[in-house]
């Protein structure tokens, strides 16, 4: 009993830290949402730019976020799980000072020019370069380290983090501006924004040195010794720990002896993955989050009133996604997805009603939450659950590092044209996003197999089924 209790308390004196990675992916992600009407009026009006220009700017860590999921892979097997996370931190860190004081070293405060505006977008794809770096490794670094038996868990404590985040950067945000005027915000309280993940970032840049490397990346690396430590303390037992070791160095070099092509399932599987991931997105749940200030302003709000529902909006969030991991492995991942996609449209759906009708307060606040709050009990949790097991094992990385990519890429289509859409649609904007919705659940009922209680060599029969079928069909 005490051996489990000593490694339980060992792995929660690593998680928690890794999980970090989670809390600065979404307060990187969503510092933007208190910050953008600022930036807008000192970067982009100033420059007689347009929304084109606004959307652009307000998403540009979106880039850094596909550059950093491109390269997480290889930093991750050259340097190892525990020094690529330093260097995301440090990106982290980079970006909250830089975007905070963006003319630092080469430009003048009040002097705003089209180099300034371009340097305040490369600090922001820094920043997004290490959420991509994050958001690709943290989850790989708990599975590696964690024990099987609790390892869901785990992995979905590092997903709430990320609305936890969010949710603090609400909170830091509204406390910023609370009780100062709007000139101050403009000139001074947007800086401070940005620099208040300074203080997550450095944290998490010191405490990672007390973590740790993964048992997995050891034994890449020939350090058995190391390793056998480190799976010792995680799972209580000198026996259990060579066992697993024996296993790991197993699947080391088989993976290192055998290549395999990413089509070698077929082109459904990778088709299917990809969509779920890009599906997230144009849902439409990261105009909220990074536009719901304004969103909140627009509909009748006052700023202080915008920053307090924003804050609403985030609790919503953390509280939904902390009942999905409750419910996802009874509930099944299909029902879910089909489900919250259906809820999501009708939601959608009455907010664009209702500002058609230029009807504004609360009950356009209430469609938004329950909006946010069906997002977050089924797509928020259960896509990446479903992205992670649907693919087959041989496959695994190559096709999630695709998925993770494109889907970054979808987040910055979405949220960069938020702003150019609203301006010509205003309100019914949301009408968009209703009907992408509506697709998603179409798309999951026809070509999602339910993942809930297979193991994944039994998934893995369902998609080389498909491809020999399609292989004859071909043929004959």
């Amino acid at each position: 009993m005490s051996k489990t209790k000593n490694s339980n308390r060992y792995i929660l004196s690593i998680v928690p830290i890794i999980a970090l990675a989670g809390l600065l992916f979404g307060y990187d992600t969503a510092v933007i949402s208190g910050a953008e009407q600022s930036v807008q009026k000192y970067l982009i009006d100033s420059l007689g730019l347009g929304s084109f220009a606004h959307g652009f700017t307000v998403s540009s860590a979106l880039i850094g976020c596909v550059i950093g999921g491109f390269m997480s892979g290889f930093l991750a097997n050259k340097i190892g799980r525990k020094k690529t996370l330093i260097l995301a931190a440090l990106l982290f860190s980079v970006s909250a000072f830089t975007s905070a004081y963006p003319e630092l070293l080469f430009f003048t405060v009040d002097e705003q020019t089209i180099g300034l505006l371009i340097m305040f977008n490369i600090y922001r794809v820094i920043g997004g370069i290490g959420v991509g770096i994050g958001s690709a490794i943290a989850p790989v670094y708990i599975s590696e380290l964690t024990p099987k038996q609790s390892r869901g868990k785990y992995v979905a404590l590092y997903t709430l983090s990320i609305g936890i985040g969010a949710l603090i950067v609400y909170i830091v945000n509204m406390n910023i501006a609370s009780g100062q005027t709007t000139a101050w915000i403009d000139d001074l309280g947007w800086r401070y924004m940005f620099a208040s993940e300074l203080v997550p970032a450095l944290l998490f840049f010191l405490l990672l040195f007390f973590v740790p490397e993964t048992p997995r990346y050891l034994a890449l690396k020939q350090d058995y010794n190391k390793a056998a430590t480190i799976l010792k303390k995680v799972n209580g037992s000198k026996e259990k720990a060579q066992s697993i070791l024996t296993d790991i160095k197993n699947s080391v070099h088989f993976e290192s002896d055998k290549k395999i092509s990413i089509f070698a399932y077929g082109k459904l599987v990778l088709f299917v993955g990809i969509m779920i991931a890009i599906f997230q997105q144009f849902l439409g749940i990261n105009v909220i989050l990074y536009y719901a200030p304004r969103i909140f302003a627009e509909l009748g709000a006052g700023q202080s009133a915008s920053m307090l529902q924003t804050v609403i909006v985030g609790i919503v969030n953390v509280v939904f996604q902390a009942l999905a991991i409750l419910l996802i492995d009874s509930i099944g991942r299909k029902p879910m997805l089909i489900g919250g996609s259906i809820l999501c449209a009708f939601n959608l759906f009455m907010v664009a009603v209702l500002a058609y009708f230029e009807i504004f307060g609360i009950s356009t606040l209430i469609f938004i939450l329950l909006f946010a709050a069906s997002f977050q009990l089924t797509w928020g949790v259960a896509t990446w659950v479903v992205v992670s097991e649907i693919f087959p094992n041989q496959i695994r990385g190559q096709a999630v590092s695709i998925a993770t990519a494109l889907h970054w890429i979808a987040n910055l289509t979405v949220s960069s044209t938020f702003p150019p859409i609203q301006d010509v649609l205003g309100g019914m904007a949301f009408s968009i996003y209703a009907v992408l919705s509506l697709f998603a659940a179409l798309f999951i009922w026809k070509f999602v197999p339910e993942t809930k209680g297979k193991t994944l060599e039994e998934l893995e029969e369902i998609w080389l089924d498909d491809s020999s079928s399609s292989k004859k069909k071909a043929v004959q």
